[in-house]
């Protein structure tokens, strides 16, 4: 069995003016704060960490207790247990065997440190060596050690010895690590002491200790390209692993579920062969498939085994060709580009189709065959779209290629809603980027996609032209559930070329109406007309004292583009309910009727974070009718979670459900404020639905 502990430590000068009131508190907690002139928020060259070159951590939370100017720092705890990062006590201890201070850190540093993270420091300027214990792993486990030494002036030294195992780090101005391996003793422990030999003054450092209970390091790399019918899957495994439950399988979800035949069997070994005769695919792994496994570590002597793994992948590539340069649908291409391409799996032979005619390169057949994998179309047209395929040969078969296409400049660009966009909502307006070469543009627009890709300017699915500056089309109120098509030529008269005739591009709307899917919001100055910035919209409580709410961020992008539930952004909402209540109001433009094509449900995504204080969340029409969720803790919900809500339960309240002007989202009590705590929520795809079928 092996695991993997990683250890960081140093000593730490502590400022005078600055101090921590500790109490009786066992868990500190961390985080990135400060920048690189190491201002915290509480003051300049305040307590830091350093983990890497360039990266400091500063306290900003100590269990409840607040930062206070006292000079001394009282004694914690000599001996605490590891917590994992739910909190849950792993039977894991350090014990602190010398006068230092230390603290345990519910949480992780990132994904390379597990789920165990301690912090030990040795106080002050003092040459006193620090000495540690860590009891309650497995007896005899290989482990593997990092430390990390940084002082203020180059070539000073730090002694590390752990089980008896010297490593000796010299600092240098941007800081310096070292690794070394070492096993756990007869009873499972690990002993340690940092000496500094007198230069602790000016030293940075501490001890974070991460302990995985699950396997990592997967081997072929989660996400691979596995150029072979056979793999052999290695792993490094968790910490109090004593087997292995292997899960091998074609389908993310059974591998994840643990369902079908995707149980290989429990192993003690930390190699599993996919593809070979007498193990998992005997035939051999099959190009073009993506595979899925996951190992489960056991411990049948410990009441919280198994630890489920991640899902990991890695995939074979297939015969045909695949990864062409430039990228399928790729626009503003040079006239002069070279196409290149990844060889499918065996390939020997590459043969081209290229052209300006999908179905004529879709089927062309009898091309020449050629040894290299690129491949010069020869001078181009601007604006133009080109088609091309490659079809590969293995010695034994053909296989033929999709076809991809690219744009080469001069043409519109970066429309939206984008090609093939679906769930558009019905008072879409139409927007383009210019082609570098145009001076105006002829639109056209419809429901059929022949007749607008063979329309002209004397077609009914021509809806005018437009001078350069004004790209953008309004189609009016549109259709439910209907697929739409439009097309930009760029024209400009000075050109022979002109007009040059643009691709045909689709969207379907959506079979609900959409209240907010907040896609449209951008950074923009306000002095743009085009400014659309989420806080201009959504209005909160910055200039209300009685309203605890923040829409957005200070700094662009304003709205949320990772947490998000659908689309490329959401609504981030902070709520601080020490001023009674929190609450953000949309004014509608549309949709005001709310009784539209029948919709009588209100759904909305949310997601919160356990740190979150447990406020009600609401939500309130036109000011003044209010639902709120049921679960009394939907505040601290950490994954996206959706709400429906019956409109009759607003219609109750007396809204005129044909005339719904605001909507507002809100936490705590709208009607009676009383303070509360305070944090962080997301929200995203407010829509309206039909009864189902």
């Amino acid at each position: 069995m092996r695991c993997k502990i990683l250890i960081l430590l140093t000593a730490l000068v502590m400022t005078v003016g600055f101090g921590v009131s500790v109490a009786s508190a066992q868990i500190w907690k961390v985080d990135f704060q400060g920048d690189e002139n190491h201002n915290s928020t509480y003051g300049q060259n305040g307590p830091r960490y350093y983990t890497e070159p360039g990266v400091y951590w500063n306290i900003f939370e100590v269990a409840g207790f607040s930062a206070v100017g006292a000079t001394n720092v009282s004694t914690p705890p000599t001996s605490m247990n590891l917590l994992d990062t739910e909190g849950n006590d792993q039977g894991v201890t350090l014990t602190i065997l010398t006068d230092a201070w230390g603290w345990a850190n519910e949480g992780t540093l990132d994904d390379l440190w597990g789920d165990y993270l301690i912090i030990l420091n040795a106080q002050g300027a003092t040459s006193d060596p620090t000495d540690w214990e860590i009891t309650g792993l497995s007896p005899n486990t290989l482990c593997e050690l990092t430390y990390y030494h940084r002082a203020n002036i180059d070539g000073r030294g730090l002694n590390f010895i752990v089980n008896g195992v010297e490593t000796t780090v010299i600092s240098t101005s941007d800081g310096y690590m070292a690794t070394a391996s070492v096993k756990t003793d007869a009873s499972g422990k690990i002993t340690g002491t940092a000496d500094s030999d007198g230069y602790s003054e000016g030293c940075w450092a501490g001890l974070v200790i991460a302990i995985i209970p699950t396997a990592r390091n997967p081997q072929p790399a989660d996400g691979a390209i596995h150029p072979d019918t056979w793999a052999s899957l290695g792993w490094t495994p968790g910490a109090f692993a004593g087997s292995h439950d292997v899960y091998f399988g074609e389908n993310f979800d059974d591998v994840n579920d643990g369902v079908g035949d995707t149980f290989r069997g429990n192993q003690t070994s930390t190699f599993f062969v996919a593809g070979f005769s007498g193990f998992a695919y005997p035939e051999g792994l099959v190009p073009g498939t993506t595979y899925y496994w996951r190992i489960d570590e056991v411990n049948d002597a410990d009441p919280n085994s198994p630890w489920k793994g991640d899902v990991w992948s890695f995939s074979i590539p297939p015969k045909t060709a695949y990864n062409p340069n430039p990228a399928d649908g790729a626009e503003s291409i040079g006239v002069d580009v070279t196409l290149n391409w990844t060889e499918g799996f065996g390939a020997k032979l590459h043969t081209v189709y290229f052209g300006d005619n999908f179905d004529e390169v879709n089927n062309a057949a009898g091309g020449l065959p050629q040894g290299t994998a690129t491949y010069n179309p020869g001078p181009l047209k601007l604006a133009k779209t080109y088609y091309w395929r490659i079809d590969e040969f293995d010695a034994i078969a053909t296989y033929k290629g999709d076809v991809w296409s690219f744009t080469t400049q001069g043409a519109v660009e970066s429309l939206s809603p984008s090609n093939g966009a679906v769930d558009v909502k019905q008072t879409q307006i139409l927007t383009w980027s210019p082609g570098v070469y145009s001076a105006s543009h002829q639109v056209y627009f419809g429901d059929d996609k022949e007749a607008v890709k063979n329309a002209d300017t004397s077609s009914p699915e021509y809806k005018g032209s437009g001078d350069l500056g004004s790209e953008s089309y309004d189609p009016g109120q549109l259709e439910w559930n209907t697929t739409y098509y439009w097309r930009v030529d760029e024209a400009n008269n000075t050109n022979p070329d002109s007009p040059w005739v643009g691709n045909i591009w689709s969207f379907t709307t959506a079979n609900f109406l959409i209240v907010d899917d907040f896609e449209s919001y951008n950074d923009l100055d306000p002095a743009d007309p085009d400014s659309n910035r989420i806080f201009n919209a959504w209005l909160d409580g910055y200039d209300d004292p009685a309203n605890g709410s923040l829409v957005g961020y200070d700094n662009p992008p304003f709205a949320e583009q990772t947490i998000v539930h659908g689309g490329n952004q959401s609504l981030p909402l902070y709520y601080d309910n020490s001023v009674g209540y929190s609450e953000a109001t949309l004014t509608l433009t549309y949709p005001r009727d709310w009784n539209e094509n029948g919709v009588d449900t209100l759904t909305i995504w949310f997601r919160g974070d356990s740190d979150n204080a447990a406020e009600t969340l609401y939500v309130a029409l036109n000011g003044s009718a209010v639902v709120s969720h049921d679960n009394p803790d939907a505040a601290q919900i950490g994954i996206w979670t959706e709400w429906t809500i019956d409109l009759q339960a607003f219609a109750d309240q007396g809204v005129n459900l044909a005339n719904v002007n605001t909507i507002a989202l809100g936490l705590g009590n709208k009607n009676n404020p009383l303070a509360g705590g305070s944090g962080t929520k997301y929200f995203d795809d407010i829509r309206l639905y039909r009864p189902a079928p």
